[in-house]
């Protein structure tokens, strides 16, 4: 295979099980009415962007992804990747996959990396310790490898869908029920600063791990799906590693770099009217494509040049998204073409 193009895409589920499973607290879960809406929504997006790797979040069941896929007309075009634990009972990520392009077999990864630590005893007299436990992913990464053309090297995907900025509920905690006077007033910020604290160590683990991977070499990376965060967030900062965006006929690139879509089509729009979330009134951008420096316009080892980005928001919108079988997230595309730097 020798493809010339290459399409990416991410799309948040927004809780995509089969009717009547639970979901959260939501015991009854999806009407079959609901239900449909959603299966035949999902499938014409599916159908209109028809990237060569999709990453989704929020499936809860492979079968309801799987129902969508023969709805769209181009199931035989994908294989599905989705783990075989995705009967309805937890979220996980997934992603169809142009046929003929998967090399090898995916991943799921779970646990922070071996030798992550996250403890510091303060870098000056003044600043006390800090120590943080948490061993592993919210949501498990989805890793895996594609062979777009046989003559570079495979490129690694890597699905993800980090801690949300909702606060986390501490209700129920033992030190929070002992005495409830004094902590439930603060119960939003305390459950924002535990959400935070998540979300950044999922974050720097993602980066330990990716860093691993591409440190002293050239092999290409792409990161994408609901990251929960905004484009110079420090939950972005850390994944990324913040690098710099060469003008000009500059030519560079980082090591272990990510460059993001956004800011590479903020660079040709006149207008930046991207978002991919609603809440409260205010629109944000928490879903991204990022993509290393063979995928980055300005650099030495470009292998793929970036062709243009859209995002399908217009459903966010409308609220009520069990009405319309939509989903709560923008929809994101990436194209590349293949254009080796000469």
């Amino acid at each position: 295979m020798n493809m010339k193009q290459l399409g990416i895409a991410t799309f948040n589920l927004y809780n995509f099980n089969k009717p009547g499973l639970p979901i959260y607290t939501d015991t009854n879960g999806w009407s079959d009415d609901e239900y449909q809406l959603k299966v035949r929504w999902t499938a014409h997006q599916i159908q209109l962007q028809r990237p060569d790797v999709f990453g989704f979040q929020e499936l809860w069941h492979a079968d309801a992804l799987l129902e969508a896929l023969a709805d769209s007309g181009v199931a035989g075009d994908y294989d599905l990747l989705a783990p075989p634990d995705a009967t309805g009972g937890h979220i996980v990520c997934a992603a169809l996959v142009r046929k003929g392009l998967l090399e090898g077999a995916p991943e799921w990864i779970a646990d922070f990396p071996a030798g992550f630590v996250l403890r510091s005893s303060g870098d000056d007299p003044q600043t006390p310790a800090v120590e943080v436990n948490i061993d592993g992913f919210s949501r498990p990464v989805l890793h895996f490898t594609i062979r777009p053309r046989d003559d570079q090297s495979p490129v690694h995907v890597f699905v993800c869908h980090l801690k949300s900025k909702a606060p986390t509920r501490l209700d129920k905690e033992d030190w929070y029920k002992a005495d409830k006077a004094t902590y439930s007033k603060h119960a939003t910020a305390l459950g924002s600063a535990v959400a935070t604290i998540r979300r950044t160590a999922e974050a720097a683990a993602l980066r330990f791990h990716l860093t691993e991977m591409m440190k002293g070499n050239d092999t290409p990376v792409i990161v994408l799906g609901d990251l929960n965060d905004g484009q110079h967030s420090n939950t972005l900062n850390i994944v990324t590693e913040q690098p710099r965006y060469l003008m000009g006929d500059a030519r560079g690139g980082g090591d272990v770099a990510l460059y993001t879509a956004q800011t590479l089509q903020e660079f040709r729009d006149t207008r930046d009217v991207y978002y991919t979330h609603v809440h409260q009134g205010m629109r944000e951008s928490l879903d991204h494509i990022l993509v290393s420096r063979e995928f980055y316009d300005h650099s030495t080892d470009r292998i793929w040049l970036f062709d243009g980005m859209t995002v399908n928001n217009d459903h966010l919108n409308f609220d009520d998204h069990k009405a319309d079988g939509t989903n709560d997230h923008g929809i994101i595309r990436a194209v590349f073409k293949y254009k080796p730097a000469s």
